[in-house]
């Protein structure tokens, strides 16, 4: 008998949101198969739906439709995972700055509570949701610095981020050390903007120096299994 779907969805799009959340936390792994018939099965939907679902992740760089193979959560390649943080690290710093000149007190308050709750994720062990709510944080910068074009590239590659993370991290608990968040949310305060750029170019070498950037091997968890977690 089928286990119960993790969350009813009706659409293709409810699919991408519980697909991505997983992959942002973790729970799916770069590489594994995603079976259009399991993926049903799993959400209750029909193999035309998790088709459309899949192809709008291929969008956004999440899964790799290989032919005759099927789709899969996309791998990057060392040389891809460094491309994702240079790009990030051009787009980034500025966007900081921006956001910095921006930000307003409701702003603040946003990032203080993304702050908070990535906390208490890893005060809860949750390195996966710690993780989501990072690139969140992130995410919310570029939306402050109210620069689409920019935000859209930036909330992208962020997205890529994790599976990058995923593969490559090689200190989990160095994110208990990392106080460039709290840093950035004080040049914000004060609408720093030549600090706040300049904090997030640090922040962003942390982080590439914190990744084994050698090919590793692919996680045995099952579609089903992550997705029920």
């Amino acid at each position: 008998m089928a286990q119960p779907a993790p969350h009813q969805v009706t659409s293709a799009e409810d699919i991408v949101l519980e697909l991505t959340e997983a992959v942002h936390e973790h729970r799916v792994s770069p590489g594994m198969k995603l079976r259009e018939d399991e993926v049903g099965d799993i959400f209750g939907v029909s193999r035309t739906v998790v088709r459309q679902a899949l192809r709008s992740m291929a969008h956004t760089g999440l899964v790799s439709i290989e032919r005759n193979r099927g789709a899969f959560v996309a791998r990057p390649s060392v040389r891809e995972a460094r491309e994702v943080f240079e790009a990030r690290a051009l787009l980034e710093p500025k966007t900081a700055r921006a956001a910095a000149e921006r930000a307003g007190p409701r702003d603040i308050l946003l990032l203080e509570e993304h702050i908070r709750q990535e906390h208490a994720a890893l005060a809860r062990d949750e390195a996966g949701p710690a993780l989501k709510l990072s690139g969140e944080f992130h995410c919310e910068i570029a939306r402050i610095a109210d620069q689409h074009t920019i935000e859209t590239f930036i909330r992208q590659l962020i997205s890529q981020s994790s599976l990058v993370i995923a593969l490559y991290w090689r200190r989990r608990n160095a994110l208990c050390e990392s106080h460039a968040h709290h840093a950035l949310l004080d040049a914000f305060r004060s609408q720093d903007g030549d600090s706040a750029e300049e904090l997030m170019k640090g922040h962003l070498l942390d982080l590439v120096s914190q990744l084994d950037l050698r090919d590793q091997q692919a996680d045995t968890t099952s579609l089903r299994e992550a997705l029920l977690k």
